[in-house]
């Protein structure tokens, strides 16, 4: 897409999940993110990777938005690691300890200013954890208390507004609403007092089966709903690796990614890729798109 196509298409956010999780999904996002196929990598600061994987990131920095992928299900302390399940239970429950669960956070966010030397442009969460109750209300503590700078945007997990007739036949619709009703709202709700944009809409959320086709017909209904400020969360990876439960997915992902058709289809829907720190500054990029320096 040429400049003058980028400035009138329609700007959607695409963000590369679960940065540091192992070699194969790091190549992705840099791979993606280099192209301009993504513009946002989200972190996942607790990973044994992330020193390593942080240096990677120094030829990207100035094209993605790199956030926090808040994490409590896979490396997280054991003081609040639990399952997913189980996480979702607690929380609910009102059984997750506050201050366990502030220092953890903050240990997160401390990790990934240590590594970069910058505040996360945005964050969000492995397996959606940050939307849960007592999960959101210590994450927007946390920030609010790291200072008045830049407020890092936040994701919302709502689904985009979509006619019956279009609605997937393969589960995936229902697994959205049930992702969007375990805290979007009030999740929203908390951010945006707190001086925290958000995306508008979530798109890319699927049972991680099919083969390139399949994702691809995806992406053509995904992009078919998508408006200004909506983001397109995905998980690509160079390869599949052998302990990866969703290996065969993300090395799908990608190379549908990879391809001229994810051009094309951007171009068909009228949609271009960009930051989303520069899309909820107002639509129009007027503020500096570097992250806070610390």
């Amino acid at each position: 897409m040429n400049s003058g196509q980028a400035c009138t298409a329609t700007p959607i956010g695409v963000c590369v999940d679960d940065y540091g999780c192992n070699e194969a999904v790091d190549e992705a996002a840099l791979a993606l993110a280099a192209r301009g196929r993504a513009s946002a990598i989200a972190c996942m600061t607790r990973s044994p990777r992330w020193p390593a994987a942080a240096r990677a990131l120094d030829p990207v920095r100035a094209q993605a938005d790199l956030g926090l992928h808040l994490d409590l299900t896979e490396w997280a302390d054991a003081s609040v690691r639990r399952p997913l399940g189980r996480l979702i239970l607690a929380a609910y429950a009102g059984r997750l300890d506050p201050a366990a669960l502030r220092e953890e956070i903050r240990a997160q966010l401390d990790a990934f200013e240590a590594a970069l030397g910058a505040a996360p442009a945005f964050v969000d969460g492995h397996q959606h954890v940050h939307q849960l109750p007592g999960v959101r209300e210590a994450l927007l503590a946390e920030l609010a208390r790291r200072g008045t700078g830049r407020r890092p945007w936040l994701r919302c997990t709502r689904p985009p507004p979509r006619p019956k007739a279009a609605a997937p036949r393969d589960g995936s619709a229902l697994k959205h609403l049930v992702i969007a009703a375990l805290g979007s709202r009030q999740l929203a709700a908390r951010a945006r007092a707190g001086g925290h944009a958000l995306n508008a809409h979530l798109l890319g959320v699927y049972g991680f089966d099919g083969d390139e086709a399949g994702y691809a017909r995806r992406l053509q209904g995904w992009l078919a709903q998508a408006g200004a400020a909506d983001l397109l969360m995905c998980h690509p990876a160079t390869r599949a690796l052998p302990d990866d439960p969703i290996g065969a997915a993300r090395r799908a992902e990608f190379t549908v990614l990879s391809e001229p058709r994810w051009d094309g289809l951007l171009q068909r829907h009228g949609l271009h890729v960009e930051r989303l720190s520069r899309v909820l500054d107002g639509c129009g990029g007027t503020r500096t798109q570097e992250a806070r320096p610390l």
